[in-house]
């Protein structure tokens, strides 16, 4: 495969290069023209890779003899998890192959019918063109034959038909022609589904989906694993230790970055071979490979290079008009060519675009190019146009920051469903050396930024100041600078930044003057600012005041989320510092627990049993554990199944412990879809119990 090494001691090997599966595919279906084919069918996909090489090397056939014949692609999920064989979820194998427009999507191989089920009821719900299945006749004996009868194989695709779940059905492994005549029969009868309508909404995929939906305001792309903006970083790739150079990758994911970008461009450094092995051996690391990639070069081959890597559909990063409009134009080509996204740097001929007028013309001009001749997906462009440093002691640049932020909002008007983006860093570089100045910096460009459209952002995910708690005198002085609010705003800002310098900012959030505030106010401090520190002690002193230790989360640990919340929703919160405050969340609810139980512990009769779970394709689950805790403390007993968790298992689990409840937690928009897909299976299963659900999105109407 070439998304896995076949060397369990060498990672970032591989025993086949996407270009040999691109050179055979394309030879198999030069062969296939030639004997008459009518369709081209990409089957029994068990790496997303290697079909996304046969997908290139069909569509480059195709457009070389002038033919525009139908394609039909076909995964293969191998087991239990839901998951192909090298990782990916049925959404994110979705994602990455959809570039190929295929005329159906299908599942085949691997399972029946029954274990089929769910993933092709997803499919159902996501694919915006027919889906098919062709099962194998259930699953193998003991002595790897299938016994599952035509009739019960015909019984669920016919009900999945029923449902509006697929146009295409048939069978693989064990189907025997008695098995194809019952499904045609049954069939006869059923109604035709209905594809689901596109969505102009950007997709994106590692092991695992990512979609950009209205609750996500910003995106963070980790800029750390770049040679070029991070010496530590470059100095591990230069040694050849890509075993910490991972670490790196991994902090960034795990401090909040929904991307990371990889960028190898140094001029000591073979970077393609660079971005081959950091990429390979990524793949191999599943905390990291979950998220999508951004591939950044300068240079087209490194770039080609690393997207022949990734199963995931990624972004590229980035391509201009620099070289006129026939390159720019093959390049875009290619990247569709590839599955990806694309950065669309604010370059043309004449150089980089510095003005509101130049940012807005050369972003728009590109617009056109890519939709009106390539008919590229609006939804896929993401605009960058032009981060510039500030305070630089030059009057001309005074108003950099101000004019990224007036032509982001004039390119989303002007450009529908494209999306912005830039190098946040890029705008302090006056201040290097001067990391509190600068983290202050960013968050107030940020803040300004996100209300005037821009939704993605390269940051250091870990770094970013709360813009609440940035202190007033130095908010108020960036802000000057990043608006060009005052003539005299850059000497303002160098008149208070040496106080701040070597941790000045630092030291002044870690003043312990909160220290003496009542003690809600003290909990509320710890969750905005995330600062678990005292949060046990705050959090026990609190319970020793209260009535009841359920008081406390209710009370005052509520109100700090909720404040937190409040300023995500209004952008002076980003997603990492909401993931600092969650972990402080669950340590003071964890103190809490023992105290809550033991309270419980003399009453004998449970008021029931409730199976609570964060639906497939959700990790949020701090309401839910919310829920769990209030429920425990009025006497029911509590079966928490985690995060990401199927429709069937949290069925079965109910089913099985005889559930007086179904709880269902959570924050995305496609949850309730999840939610509704539960639901309807409850019904279908004979279920009669009620069904709780939670979470932001959420509502009486839903």
């Amino acid at each position: 495969t070439a998304s896995i090494s076949p060397d369990v001691n060498d990672p970032g090997f591989r025993g086949v290069t996407f270009d040999q599966l691109t050179e055979t595919y394309s030879e198999a279906t030069r062969a296939l023209i030639e004997g008459g084919a009518d369709a081209i069918l990409i089957e029994t996909i068990f790496d997303t890779l290697n079909a996304k090489a046969a997908i290139y090397a069909v569509r480059s056939t195709l457009d070389a003899a002038s033919l525009d014949l139908p394609v039909i692609i076909s995964g293969t999920i191998t087991d239990a998890s839901g998951r192909t064989l090298s990782g990916q979820t049925v959404e994110a194998f979705w994602a990455s192959v959809k570039h190929a427009r295929p005329v159906t999507i299908s599942l085949n191989c691997a399972l029946g019918v029954k274990q089929l089920r769910p993933y092709v009821e997803e499919l159902a719900r996501l694919a915006d063109t027919n889906v098919g299945v062709y099962p194998n006749a259930g699953l193998p004996n003991a002595f790897g034959e299938y016994d599952e009868a035509p009739e019960d194989t015909a019984k669920v695709l016919g009900e999945l038909a029923h449902n509006g779940c697929i146009n295409l059905v048939g069978g693989c492994c064990g189907t025997t022609p008695q098995h194809i005549k019952a499904i045609a029969d049954r069939m006869r009868c059923e109604p035709v589904r209905k594809p689901k309508e596109h969505s102009a909404r950007l997709g994106l995929s590692g092991l695992e989906a990512f979609n950009l939906t209205d609750e996500i305001r910003f995106v963070n792309v980790g800029e750390r694993t770049n040679v070029t903006g991070s010496a530590k970083f470059r100095k591990l790739i230069e040694a050849n230790d890509y075993s910490a150079a991972l670490t790196i990758a991994r902090q960034q994911v795990q401090d909040g970055a929904q991307i990371i970008d990889i960028n190898m461009d140094e001029g000591m450094l073979d970077s393609e071979a660079a971005m081959t092995r950091f990429l390979n051996l990524i793949a191999s690391e599943p905390d990291i490979a979950r998220v999508p990639i951004m591939v950044d070069s300068s240079k087209w081959s490194v770039i080609t290079a690393g997207l022949k890597c990734i199963q995931g559909k990624g972004i590229v990063n980035s391509i201009s008009l620099k070289e006129g409009e026939a390159e720019f134009l093959e390049r875009a080509r290619e990247v569709m060519n590839y599955g990806a996204a694309v950065v669309v740097m604010a370059f043309d001929e004449s150089g980089q675009a510095d003005t509101v007028k130049r940012k807005v013309e050369i972003c728009e001009r590109s617009y056109k190019l890519l939709v009106g001749k390539l008919d590229f997906p609006p939804e896929d462009i993401i605009f960058d146009p032009n981060i510039f440093a500030v305070a630089t002691g030059i009057e001309e640049h005074n108003n950099y920051g101000l004019d990224f932020i007036e032509a982001t909002r004039e390119i989303r008007k002007r450009c529908p469903h494209s999306h912005i983006s830039g190098g946040v860093s890029n705008v302090s570089f006056s201040f290097r050396g001067n990391e509190p100045v600068r983290q202050a910096m960013h968050s107030v460009f940020l803040y300004h930024a996100i209300q005037a459209g821009m939704d993605f952002g390269i940051v250091n995910a870990g770094q970013l100041s709360i813009y609440e708690e940035i202190p007033k005198d130095l908010r108020e002085r960036v802000e000057d600078v990043i608006l060009n609010r005052r003539l005299d705003a850059s000497e303002r800002l160098l008149e208070i930044a040496t106080s701040y310098k070597d941790g000045g900012l630092r030291e002044r959030k870690e003043d312990l003057a909160w220290r003496a505030l009542p003690v809600k106010e003290r909990i509320s401090h710890a969750l905005v600012s995330g600062n678990d520190t005292f949060i046990v002690e705050d959090t026990d002193e609190a319970r020793r005041l209260a009535d009841h230790p359920l008081h406390v989360i209710e009370g005052p640990l509520m109100d700090g989320m909720n404040i937190v919340g409040d300023l995500f929703g209004s952008g002076k919160m980003f997603l990492p510092q909401v993931v600092k405050s969650a972990r402080v969340m669950k340590k003071a609810v964890a103190h809490l627990i023992p105290f809550i139980e033991a309270l419980a512990n003399g009453v004998q009769k449970t008021n029931g049993t409730v199976v609570l779970a964060t639906v497939k394709g959700d990790v949020h689950d701090i309401g839910k554990n919310i829920v769990g805790v209030v429920l425990q403390c009025n006497n029911f007993t509590i079966v928490d199944l985690g995060v990401m968790v199927s429709c069937d298992k949290i069925l079965d689990a109910a089913e099985k412990l005889g559930a007086d409840m179904v709880g269902l937690s959570g924050l995305i928009t496609p949850s309730l879809e999840e939610m509704s897909h539960v639901a309807s299976e409850m019904q279908r299963r004979g279920f009669t119990v009620p069904l709780l659900i939670g979470g932001a999105t959420t509502s009486p109407s839903h």
